[in-house]
């Protein structure tokens, strides 16, 4: 577990930018998540050149990395990137996130994706962010929703995951529109 200084703090989690300490946790995390993650990510390899690769791209402006932490340990509970930032008359960007099998369920995703958005659209000062997902991905297409998400169309054939092109569902949220939801309600798992 790395100790970094948190971006955006929620009452559960905080969001801050991935690193490469973080490796070890995130490896662990996604081999225990596999058989979660892989209709919808496909295999992923976890080698530290992966990982480092991984990170390369966060160096880029067009691309920014995070990762939700449980504020009480500073465990990592979910990854979110914003990739392909456009900027000028546009101000968007592309969301990926990923959650984890042992903390899925419990509404960390929620807070932290909320959190995300706050800090695209204040501290990034981007406008729109849009999330693709697979029709099949019921959980990931009722998250967009809870944050505020409106779905804008669909587009075939749109990624290449496990040698095959999938379709995906286009849902985009807009400053305006986040500053007008009301906070998602978020779950408390039983003791």
């Amino acid at each position: 577990m790395t100790i970094c200084s948190y971006l955006l703090q929620g009452p559960r989690v905080a969001i801050r930018h991935i690193v490469r300490n973080d490796y070890e946790e995130v490896a662990a995390l996604t081999r225990a998540s596999a058989d979660m993650q892989q209709p919808w990510l496909g295999t992923r390899e976890q080698s530290p050149e992966a990982f480092d690769s991984h990170l390369a791209r966060f160096e880029q402006p067009t691309h920014e990395g995070f990762v939700i932490c449980r504020r009480n340990t500073g465990a990592i509970v979910g990854g979110v990137n914003i990739n392909n930032i456009v900027r000028g008359a546009l101000q968007s960007g592309t969301l990926g996130y990923t959650a984890y099998a042992s903390t899925t369920g419990r509404g960390y995703m929620t807070e932290g994706l909320k959190l995300v958005l706050q800090h695209a659209f204040d501290q990034l000062q981007l406008h729109r962010l849009e999330a693709n997902i697979q029709p099949d991905n019921v959980s990931s297409l009722n998250l967009v929703k809870r944050l505020g998400f409106q779905a804008e169309g669909y587009s075939p054939a749109f990624q290449l995951i496990n040698g095959e092109w999938r379709d995906h569902e286009r849902w985009a949220i807009t400053a305006e529109a986040l500053a007008a939801t009301p906070p998602p309600a978020t779950r408390v798992p039983p003791k």
